[in-house]
């Protein structure tokens, strides 16, 4: 049996995946797009999220390959979470920079604010009224009336009680 027909079934499966990947991306782009739409969320945080999507379908089909090509997947996993607690304890504080990236994210697809929205955070020591200028992977950036900008880290905003005003009701 020559290597070409041992590895055959792997190497099929392999460009199955490869041809998969992007069509998924094709798809998972059209519905974030629809849902970017409809919502009337900026292009900016389309983008966004759309990169965060890619990157875990990248890892997803990575993992897939490896899958095919006879890892087995609780050593993978092993090796995964090993790799990730060392990261976890050498860098502990990136764990505030997945959040935020997480509560960005949330936000893109649940939050009934959007960019221009006028908000008024609700906090007892240091309550806020502002536009909202834009909302990033990391931070959210607000605008007072008094011109001053006020950068928010997505995790802190996503727990603040908010009142806000889209600008189309005030018409």
């Amino acid at each position: 049996m020559s290597t070409l027909e041992q590895y055959l079934p792997q190497i099929i499966a392999s460009a199955i995946v490869i041809a998969l990947l992007p069509i998924s991306k094709y798809i998972t782009k059209k519905i974030t797009m629809q849902y970017s739409l409809i919502m009337r969320k900026s292009e900016l945080r389309l983008s966004q999220v759309k990169q965060v999507i890619f990157t875990i379908l990248n890892i997803i089909f990575v993992f897939l390959i490896a899958v095919i090509w006879g890892v087995q997947p609780e050593n993978l996993l092993i090796a995964l979470s090993s790799i990730f607690a060392v990261i976890g304890v050498a860098l502990f504080a990136q764990w505030s920079i997945l959040s935020n990236v997480t509560a960005g994210i949330i936000m893109f697809f649940t939050a009934p604010f959007r960019i221009g929205d006028t908000i008024h955070i609700i906090d007892k020591d240091l309550p806020i009224d502002a536009t909202i200028e834009n909302i990033k992977g990391f931070y959210t950036y607000l605008r007072t009336e008094k011109g001053e900008l006020i950068v928010i880290p997505n995790n802190l905003f996503l727990q603040k009680m908010v009142s806000f005003n889209h600008p189309e009701d005030d018409m």
